[in-house]
């Protein structure tokens, strides 16, 4: 199984390619990313490829897909979540949308047999329904969730029964990676409980949806190797927990305190952030029969683990935001 994953020196791609590598032989894995966020990270391993190329570059994707004899891609491949989308939106929406359709144009050509986007369950903005389903209207409130959402029709219309290809709408993933990111919920909550002894909750009462990084792993694992044809075209929720952002936070403070034996304060700060809503896997779970097994305070817990093994070091480094190392970026022009 030849597998081409775009955006794969980022926080869920570096986590799942070490996976991947670990529980099969007989799996080559090309990870195809310019890397904006570092490469430091990525593992030595022979049956990983390493293509230090932009997704923009349709000709070199072309290449690549050639000399590969790709069968899957898995494209990864963005400017994620909305305050760093929106440094730069315009080459944002270049790379998160207007490239798209080419990379799907070129991997049906290349006779890829499947195709699976990552969009974001962030698609469906702002709702008080307590079980959004893939069949809730699509209301984006900002320009990452409207560009995410447009992609999953411009790959419906060329699949077929050679070129198969299935949308998953991923909840905030949280836990430990490789190429860590302290920009997320859980682990930003976790980060600053551990180190500092303290939580800054901005607002509260949102609901977050949250999937533990090790089954985000497990559900690419699950679409990766197994017969999706019944699934062709099909969309996805992939989430275990709704909770606040209060909820999380007494969570994290629970795990924390207990790791620790030291008292963990919770701030409350007022937040004009709107952005609430709860999703429902319920498909993913009776369709496809994939079952979730890891939770929130699984997250915090390996999180922890890795603060005390040394495999996580100075974590208020601006290097695992990236908002700021894309600022950096784009201040010395190296991003365009």
């Amino acid at each position: 199984m030849n597998v081409l994953i775009t955006g794969g020196s980022g926080y869920v791609g570096t986590r799942l390619t070490y996976y991947l590598l670990k529980r099969f032989n007989k799996i080559k894995i090309v990870n195809y990313d310019i890397s904006l966020f570092g490469d430091e990270h990525l593992p030595e391993n022979t049956n990983y490829f390493y293509e230090k190329k932009d997704i923009r570059d349709t000709n070199s994707f072309d290449n690549v897909l050639k000399k590969f004899n790709i069968d899957v891609v898995l494209h990864l491949a963005c400017i994620s979540n909305d305050p760093t989308f929106e440094l730069d939106s315009k080459i944002s929406k270049v790379i998160n949308y207007e490239c798209f359709e080419s990379l799907v144009k070129i991997s049906k050509k290349n006779n890829v047999k499947k195709f699976i986007y990552a969009s974001t369950s962030s698609v469906y903005g702002v709702s008080e329904d307590p079980n959004v389903t893939e069949e809730h209207p699509l209301k984006p409130i900002t320009d990452y969730n409207t560009y995410k959402g447009k992609c999953e029709p411009v790959l419906k219309k060329y699949l077929d029964d050679n070129f198969q290809g299935i949308i998953i709408r991923p909840a905030t993933v949280c836990g430990f990676s490789e190429k860590m990111r302290f920009d997320l919920s859980v682990n930003i909550l976790t980060n600053h409980a551990y180190m500092n002894n303290k939580i800054s909750i901005f607002g509260g009462e949102q609901f977050r949806p949250n999937i533990n990084i090790n089954d985000m792993c497990r559900l690419y694992e699950f679409l990766i190797f197994n017969n999706i044809e019944k699934f062709n075209g099909e969309v996805f929720n992939a989430g275990l927990q709704n909770l606040k952002i209060s909820e999380i936070a007494n969570i994290v403070k629970r795990v924390v305190e207990d790791r620790k034996k030291e008292k963990v304060e919770l701030n409350f700060v007022h937040s004009d952030d709107i952005r609430s809503y709860r999703i429902t896997s319920d498909k993913i779970q009776n369709v496809l029969g994939f079952k979730f097994n890891f939770s929130i305070e699984d997250a915090v817990k390996e999180l922890c683990d890795n603060f005390e093994n040394g495999n996580l070091t100075d974590t208020l480094n601006s290097k695992y935001l990236n908002i700021q190392v894309l600022k950096e970026k784009i201040k010395k022009k190296e991003f365009i």
